[in-house]
């Protein structure tokens, strides 16, 4: 019996060639669909009026009252033998009908108007008057933009919701107007979100080549995605979900008892990775801790995890006793040893890989285990080092941060933006993914991100939703997913047990393990007695070591001369 061949498991490409044979397959039925539409359209036009003929029919017989029905059929039957009797009588009788159905059968939609109405028009008015003093000057012979002009000329295409509010908006703008420069771009993205209705998140999209602004109204991004396994690759950490225009990727994820892809935001780490780490600013309460509950659970599915908790609530309670989580630091004291020892660690692992190396052997096996550092308000540490003068936990994080790339070492930050000028300058300078959640004016995110984004700020903030951007790449738009403290009494029900599935098993730590109070009475004992021995001991090898120094002391001066002093030491 032969055997059959198991299925073969779609690669990358492959399964884009099949999404791009069915979208192709899709176009063709679609196009195959509209052709036939259009060579039918006339027996369909015909069949329409026939059916409204005899509907017409049924429900003149229906209303004719009982008495009159039969002088009615009379009347038919004559009719229907004077054209049978009349030369050529049944084509021309078919040919009316024919008409007759042609004309009832006619598509009586009214037709969409061509241009807006006179409320859409009035709008897009107050915004052709609003952009003139932005967009015209004195200079110019023939200004696109004047007061009282035609508002149709620089605006070459709209489109309107059903609220009748702006949904889509073309604008032409003159040539000198220095679209370059960020401050001019974000008086015109202030204006035209305030005029075009407020309450939406809208994007800008800039042809400077073509002097045209783009004006879109963005759908809300999901905000009810609870924590769940992603489908990734070992390296890949998803920071939350975006617009589908700015990714080419979609993650298939449950979503209100529902499977659906979403885009998502994934941030590569590893040696291969252009931006190691990461930093993420925010205003008490934005979700920057969610975002660091959300990255421990992934990296813990290959990686270390090592937890360093400046705000002292408890938030990464639910970590400790993990399998892969070294540790929870929340007082200063373990903070300083955790991120000294990580220090320590990062160089270790740098000498064994450059050792293995020189061999010309692949690194070992325990330095290829990803390393991951979660530090939730640093600065904290910061200030208390400073009142105890101790040294700053922060200067440890400057090799993790500078070779971690290379020892498999990844650094996340999570800072407020009231403590943002507490942080040092080696997180500044090496964490080139940044992330920006919560309510903040542009010119917070500006600093944090390096650009604006090119979306206008949303009107109600919900937890976890702001920016991100990787390096030097575009800003996306981001909403992290659930991923609350399950601890906490407000989390409910579904997203704390969405937390606690996705949590490794707890171990036991050995200095936790239940001991018999007789054992730990003699252990205590047993150890009182070697340290009383070895006390004793250490007692007698001193004063042994002190006598052999006063006879050495003794024979010296013996050789070089007598001495009365010499020879009374002796005799004692």
């Amino acid at each position: 019996m032969a055997r059959r061949p198991l299925p073969r498991i779609l690669s990358k490409d492959s399964a884009q060639i099949a999404r791009t044979q069915l979208a192709r397959s899709r176009e063709l039925a679609r196009t195959a669909a509209d052709s036939a539409t259009d060579v039918l359209h006339p027996l369909i036009t015909i069949s329409r009026g026939l059916r409204r003929l005899a509907s017409a029919g049924r429900r003149r017989w229906a209303e004719t009252p009982k008495d009159r029905r039969g002088p009615l059929l009379f009347l038919a039957a004559s009719a229907v033998l004077v054209v049978v009797l009349m030369p050529y009588g049944p084509l021309l009788a078919v040919i009316t009908v024919m008409a007759a159905a042609a004309r009832q059968g006619r598509d009586r939609t009214p037709p969409a108007p061509d241009g807006p109405d006179e409320a859409q028009a009035e709008r897009l008015r107050s915004l052709y008057e609003a952009l003139v003093p932005y967009f015209s000057t004195a200079e110019d012979p023939a200004p696109l933009y004047a007061h009282g002009g035609e508002w149709a000329n620089a605006f070459e295409a709209h489109e309107f919701d059903d609220d009748g509010r702006v949904a889509h908006l073309v604008i032409r703008y003159p040539a000198y107007f220095p679209d370059g420069e960020a401050a001019a771009r974000a008086r015109i993205e202030h204006l035209l979100a305030a005029k075009a209705g407020r309450g939406r998140e809208y994007h800008f999209g800039w042809d400077e080549e073509g002097n045209r602004l783009t004006l879109s109204v963005l759908a809300p991004l999901p905000a009810g995605v609870a924590a769940q396994r992603f489908v990734t690759a070992p390296a890949e950490t998803v920071l939350g979900f975006t617009d589908p225009s700015e990714v080419q990727r979609t993650l298939p994820l449950s979503y209100e008892e529902e499977r659906r892809d979403v885009p998502p935001v994934v941030w590569r780490t590893g040696i291969r990775s252009t931006e190691p780490h990461l930093l993420a600013m925010g205003h008490p309460g934005s979700g920057t801790s969610t975002l660091l509950r959300s990255i421990a659970l992934q990296a813990l599915r290959h990686g270390d995890v090592l937890v360093v908790d400046g705000g002292g609530t408890g938030e990464y309670a639910c970590l400790i006793g993990r399998d892969g989580v070294l540790a929870v630091e929340c007082a200063p004291a373990g903070a300083l040893a955790s991120l000294e020892w990580a220090a320590q660690e990062t160089e270790r692992r740098l000498t064994a890989v450059n050792r293995a190396r020189q061999a010309g052997d692949p690194p070992p096996e325990d330095t290829r285990r990803p390393l991951w550092i979660l530090l939730d308000r640093p600065t904290v540490f910061t200030h208390l080092a400073e009142a105890d003068h101790r040294r700053d936990p922060q200067t440890f994080l400057q090799v993790p941060l500078r070779h971690g790339r290379a020892a498999n070492v990844t650094v996340v930050v999570a800072e407020q933006f009231d403590s943002a000028e507490s942080l040092s300058e080696a997180v500044r300078q090496h964490t080139r993914a940044r992330v920006v959640l919560g309510p903040a004016v542009p010119q917070q995110v500006e600093s944090v991100l390096g650009m604006p984004p090119h979306t206008s700020p949303p009107a109600q903030v919900p937890p976890g939703r702001g920016y991100a951007r990787l390096g030097t790449g575009p800003v996306h738009r981001l909403q992290v997913p659930a991923t609350p403290d399950p601890y906490d009494d407000a989390t409910s029900e579904a997203d704390r047990q969405a937390v606690l599935g996705l949590l490794p098993p707890r171990t036991t730590p050995v200095d936790a393990e239940p001991v018999d109070p007789d054992e730990a009475v003699e252990a205590v004992e047993a150890v009182e007695a070697v340290e009383a021995v070895e006390a004793v001991e250490a007692v007698e090898a001193v004063e042994a070591v002190e006598a052999v120094e006063r006879v050495e002391a003794v024979d010296a001066v013996d050789a070089a001369g007598a001495n009365p002093e010499v020879v009374a030491a002796k005799s004692l």
